[in-house]
């Protein structure tokens, strides 16, 4: 085999293939807290489903491993480059291609964001619901970890969106799969075993997307609680009251606090609230009419009266408006405060107190702290960990994690499990499960060039 950008010459222009000095710090690595940084031999930019196809047909013959990139905001590791091999970046694919007005969808190529995405089924008065926290992310990155966000409780993860995708084969051929229809019982669904698949099976060239209609009238409401138990029982009554939340989190003492602390939050809440508040339930309605939503917010308010809140607090909308964007900072936040590491552990919504019970436990057990956040309406818990002994918080992360699993949960909600969880993926899962999805792999990818590394060794 030659030089890698010698053989990529003969299908790409050479100004799309980056090498030495021009491959960026950015494509060496995600968000992940805890993966070392990984320089590849060349960082290719297409603009085309078919130089995509040639890139990956020419690896695969050359036996060159491919990673697929898109804005790299992902916490696993799923889109680490290896040593010697290709990074596909998928910037220059950074269209929306179409906002169908008839059948509520739009077609985007796989570096578009959801920022962009946003501005284009806004002038249409429509809306792609799904937001994981950070408007920079691209839909191809989204669909390779099937990401969810704080709207799940209301309309599900990517995978509940994406009805149709172009994908191109390790064999550099090109599949379409799905459509600009919402149900299909005619063979095995190939869009649903390539979402979430980090990028090992397929690369997405293109995605079709359900859109709904955009509701312009929102409101949010905090209520404090003495407990999380408090929290746990509020949740599922909160869900079946009918008003359909949008939104329905939970933000423990110390992260509200440091959050107030780090973004200057001012919420008005009294300080003898917050000396006796434990927990915290923030709820987000949406509505077309606003005379609608106000009986909802009514309806919500007397809900978490009942349910033993402290208080309830309306929020007035720019005070909402700064919750929310905190919250969707929470993994900076961690960051900023140096944490070691981060879970988004789902487990069943009525089992939240009891992992929480837990986790306080071990991290007693292991001399560590934990602090977090989570989407209570769907399970899904936002750990940030500090124990700076790797090997303290290995034995940590895999007591979390079986501990999560024995009460019905998955080690990943959204973020995936790239090379970071990898280890108590495979400890910890059904080792039947596992061999079937190796055979899948193998199946899909036989030379096995795709992203490898992530998921399995």
């Amino acid at each position: 085999m030659g030089k890698v950008d010698e053989l990529l010459a003969s299908v790409v222009a050479a100004e799309q293939v980056l090498t030495g000095p021009a491959i960026g710090d950015d494509y060496t690595h995600d968000e992940a807290l805890t993966a070392t940084p990984q320089t590849p031999a060349v960082v290719v930019l297409p603009e085309t489903t078919d130089e995509v196809a040639a890139v990956v047909r020419l690896a695969n013959e050359h036996n060159i491993p491919v990673t697929a990139r898109g804005a790299g905001t992902g916490m696993s590791g799923a889109c680490l480059p290896v040593a010697g091999g290709i990074v596909i970046s998928f910037e220059r694919m950074n269209r929306v291609l179409e906002v169908d007005t008839e059948n509520f969808v739009a077609v985007v190529q796989p570096g578009v964001t959801l920022a962009q995405l946003d501005e284009a089924t806004s002038k249409h008065g429509l809306v792609y619901p799904v937001y994981p926290g950070e408007y920079s992310a691209s839909l191809g990155g989204n669909v390779a970890t099937n990401a969810g966000g704080m709207r799940a409780v209301k309309y599900g993860v990517t995978r509940h969106h994406v009805i149709g995708l172009e994908a191109v084969l390790p064999t550099g051929e090109v599949i379409r799969t799905g459509g600009k229809f919402v149900k299909a019982s005619t063979g095995y669904d190939l869009t649903q075993l390539i979402i979430g698949s980090e990028g090992t099976l397929a690369l997405v060239a293109e995605a079709t997307l359900k859109l709904y209609p955009r509701h312009e009238h929102q409101a949010t409401v905090l209520a404090p609680f003495t407990s999380l138990d408090a929290v746990t029982v509020a949740v599922p009554r909160i869900v079946g009251s009918g008003v359909g939340p949008l939104i329905l989190e939970y933000i423990d003492m110390l992260t509200m606090s440091a959050t107030c602390d780090q973004f200057g939050l001012e919420l008005g809440i009294p300080a003898d609230v917050k000396e006796t508040a434990f927990a915290y339930l923030v709820v987000m309605l949406e509505n077309a009419h606003a005379d609608r939503l106000d009986e909802d917010v009514q309806a919500v308010c007397e809900h978490l009266h009942e349910l033993g809140a402290i208080d309830v607090y309306v929020l007035p909308s720019n005070a909402a408006v700064q919750l929310i964007e905190a919250r969707e900072k929470a993994f900076w936040l961690a960051k900023a405060n140096n944490a070691d590491d981060i879970i988004d552990m789902v487990v069943p919504r009525a089992a939240i107190s009891d992992f929480m019970s837990k986790v306080s436990g071990l991290a007693q057990q292991h001399g560590a702290w934990i602090a977090g956040c989570g989407h209570a309406g769907d399970g899904n818990v936002h750990l940030a960990v500090f124990q700076n002994d790797d090997v303290v918080r290995g034995e940590l992360m895999h007591e979390l994690f079986a501990v999560g699993m024995a009460l019905g949960g998955t080690i990943s909600g959204e973020h995936g499990i790239g090379t970071e969880k990898k280890r108590y993926f495979l400890e910890l899962e059904d080792p039947v499960k596992i061999d079937l999805m190796r055979r899948i792999k193998t199946a899909f990818d036989p030379n096995g060039i795709l992203n490898p590394g992530k998921l399995f060794d």
